[in-house]
């Protein structure tokens, strides 16, 4: 298939994006930070045209009708007319998604030149609360709706149908942490060093039981410091929900979103996922966890997995989603995973957090839902996807779960 000028377009801001959001890793806060200092490209800032040694290859039919995403889909998803979608969508949750929004936003608005998508990365929890207020028309969340929060929805989208989840954006959570003495070795830890850090157990790192799986290195004596996030979190319950099912008899709390409320107490809180890696960078002897994406030069501890150690990459974490299964039960159209923390393979991180994209099925006039659909396609698409992996460093969701979100997303329409 030959270039549009659009795809082109795409292309080279994602390209660019991606440059730069390899020396910007607290972009997710909402404090001021260093990284907030240097501002990232504006998402509608128009896109290079293509080199003029490309207009031979491209006929006039190629530059003025391909603006859909049928074709990256195998035919299967509808097609979108991104030039005729105009108007400003309003996002909000989870900061895990904060670098692979910068992507999506410009990939998407070089294609839909008319049409602009904010988004504030307050946190999962808060994202979801201000989306069932009626504040965004979706929210970006590291957890999918419970139970009471589905019902919460069919209150807040129009008509009786409620929201629906879509599992957009997965990658590790990494477990960055802070000890310059065995600066060059990796840290390994099992479920159950992991879950006794984090429930106060385990509280130095001069441990035997640390030291029994990492005979080559000499710890300090020197207290651990878990930090953990002290707002809503997805990415929390995704963690937790790891410790839960692979250590309980050590993390009996299950998985939690509000820490200090629900969790053993301890350790140092810090908001959102900069604040995690801010704390982690600040303090001698702490550890952490956050999106893989957001550690910027930490290093990161690699993950006890069948009798094996496993250090996080997107491909090791995106094995782990084969492995799951699709909860359902809200909607018939709705995407919710149940992670499986237990794979049987060495080859699979189990750390992994499915961040979703909540919308409604139904919304109150068409330009929203002109607006969401053509979003939602594009990020679930091949092209959205390369620009999560760019700016991010995600694992791309499999062609044959694209097909069954495309197939969510065709049913979203106007209450009538």
């Amino acid at each position: 298939m030959k270039l549009s000028t659009k795809r082109f377009a795409a292309t080279a801001l994602v390209a660019s994006l991606a440059l730069a959001a390899c020396g910007d890793d607290d972009d997710d806060d909402t404090t001021t930070t260093e990284a907030e200092a240097e501002e990232p490209a504006e998402a509608d800032e128009p896109a290079e045209e293509p080199a003029d040694d490309m207009d031979e290859d491209m006929d006039e039919d190629d530059m003025a009708s391909e603006t859909t995403m049928a074709d990256d889909m195998g035919g299967d998803m509808a097609e979108v007319d991104y030039e005729a979608v105009s108007g400003t969508l309003i996002g909000a949750g989870a900061s895990s998604q904060a670098a692979a929004m910068q992507g999506w936003q410009a990939g998407f608005q070089a294609v839909a030149t008319s049409a602009t998508v904010e988004y504030d990365p307050i946190g999962s929890g808060g994202g979801r609360e201000t989306f069932l207020s009626g504040g965004s028309d979706f929210a970006g969340s590291d957890a999918a709706l419970k139970d009471e929060e589905y019902e919460a929805s069919i209150d807040r989208c129009a008509g009786d149908q409620g929201a629906i989840n879509l599992p957009h954006y997965i990658s590790p959570i990494a477990l960055p942490y802070n000890l310059p003495s065995i600066e060059g070795s990796t840290l390994n830890l099992t479920p159950e060093l992991i879950a006794g850090i984090f429930a106060n157990e385990i509280t130095n790192w001069n441990d035997p039981a640390i030291a029994e799986v990492n005979p080559d290195i000499e710890f300090p004596d020197l207290t651990i410091n878990p930090v953990h996030r002290s707002d809503d979190s997805g990415t929390t319950e995704n963690f937790t929900d790891y410790m839960a099912q692979t250590a309980p008899d050590i993390w009996t709390y299950g998985p939690i979103e509000p820490w200090d409320t629900d969790g053993p107490g301890g350790g140092e809180g810090a908001p959102q996922t900069s604040g995690v890696v801010a704390a982690v960078n600040a303090g001698e002897g702490s550890i952490g966890y956050a999106d893989a994406s957001q550690i910027g030069d930490l290093p990161a501890a690699a993950v006890g997995v069948a009798g094996e150690f496993v250090e996080f990459s997107p491909e090791a974490a995106g094995r782990i989603v084969d492995a799951s299964e699709r909860t359902g039960g809200q909607s018939e159209f709705d995407f919710a995973i149940e992670v499986n923390r237990n794979p049987e393979s060495a080859d699979t991180y189990p750390i992994a957090l499915v961040s979703y994209h909540i919308v409604c099925l139904q919304y109150d006039d068409q330009e929203t839902v002109d607006l969401v659909k053509a979003f939602m396609t594009y990020v679930g698409s091949d092209e959205g996807q390369a620009a999560s992996a760019a700016s991010a460093g995600s694992a791309p969701i499999s062609p044959e779960v694209q097909a069954e979100i495309a197939n969510s997303i065709a049913q979203i329409s106007v209450a009538g």
